[in-house]
């Protein structure tokens, strides 16, 4: 009984040190939340103003039809996809989600292989590659709260792969964070540009504005910009979803540890005074032995 006594006290006391580190981890990603939050928030002001200033620079184009490659559909014989996933684990579901929901699509809509991947985050790189996938670039060891800087290169090099027609539609799949117990699975569809709706322009446009040093040279960098914008902001939102995965997580396993304490000292008490009872019986046995 003593060491069944000991090995429940040991339980115990491990079980609390990981309460400890949990409770702490829970407190790092709330942290990290917070951030990710006002840098979306912050984000979202930058979007509004180019969404605008794009939109009324199109504002005829969108009414009477476009032929910028940027705004145009063609006949799709491939689709590239960009698939944000973290770098690490203890994020609950996070991950899982997202790569059940672009296996699912794979399965369904492209069975002769006619896709391309472009992955962020190690922990979707890892699991298309185990399968043998079309994974065309990656990004690993992203930033809690990455820069534009950061990720420019892997997001400018998938709006240039759409330009030069290695694939004729472009989607960001990730994770969309509602709140900090709830993210949703979004595919949005970054290229073709078809979102931009001629309604949304101011009712002057740009008539006013001279431009320098013509409209198509503006048009040709101002749309990629646009679509990089998009994405970035993605990554942002996926990041700001993580860190409330991560977030929820530790706190379910730090209540999962306390209610396995509960549990562990009910049934120490309990052996500890089946121990004394035993104890007392035999004593009480011995003195009656000698009389």
């Amino acid at each position: 009984m003593a060491g069944s006594l000991s090995e429940i006290k040991a339980k115990i006391i491990s079980t609390e040190k990981t309460s400890k580190i949990t409770s702490a981890m829970r407190m790092v990603s709330s942290s990290k939340l917070v951030k990710s939050e006002q840098a979306a928030r912050d984000f979202q002001i930058y979007a509004s103003k180019i969404r605008q200033i794009t939109t009324d620079l199109l504002k005829t184009e969108l009414d009477e039809g476009s032929e910028n490659p940027m705004l145009v559909s063609r006949p799709v014989q491939k689709t590239g996809y960009i698939v944000i996933t973290s770098d690490k684990g203890l994020v609950g579901g996070y991950n899982s989600k997202i790569l059940k929901s672009i296996m699912e699509m794979i399965e369904e809509y492209h069975k002769d292989g006619d896709y391309s991947i472009i992955s962020i985050g190690s922990v979707g790189s890892d699991f298309f590659k185990a399968r043998g996938m079309n994974v065309s670039f990656e990004l690993r060891g992203l930033e809690d709260q990455p820069s534009f800087e950061e990720v420019r290169k892997i997001i400018s090099k998938s709006v240039s792969m759409y330009q030069n027609e290695i694939f004729d539609e472009l989607y960001v799949c990730y994770n969309h964070h509602v709140n900090s117990l709830t993210s949703q699975v979004r595919v949005q569809q970054m290229l073709p540009i078809s979102d931009l709706v001629a309604e949304e322009a101011t009712e002057e446009g740009v008539s006013g504005f001279e431009l320098e040093p013509n409209y198509q040279q503006i048009l040709d960098q101002l749309l990629p910009q646009f679509t990089e914008s998009l994405i970035y902001g993605a990554i942002i939102d996926a990041k700001t979803a993580e860190h409330a995965a991560g977030m929820t997580a530790m706190q379910t396993a730090t209540d999962n540890a306390k209610n396995v304490i509960n549990d562990l000292t009910i049934q120490y008490n309990r052996a500890r005074q089946a121990a004394i009872t035993q104890e007392i019986t035999e004593i009480v046995a011995g003195a009656n032995a000698l009389e």
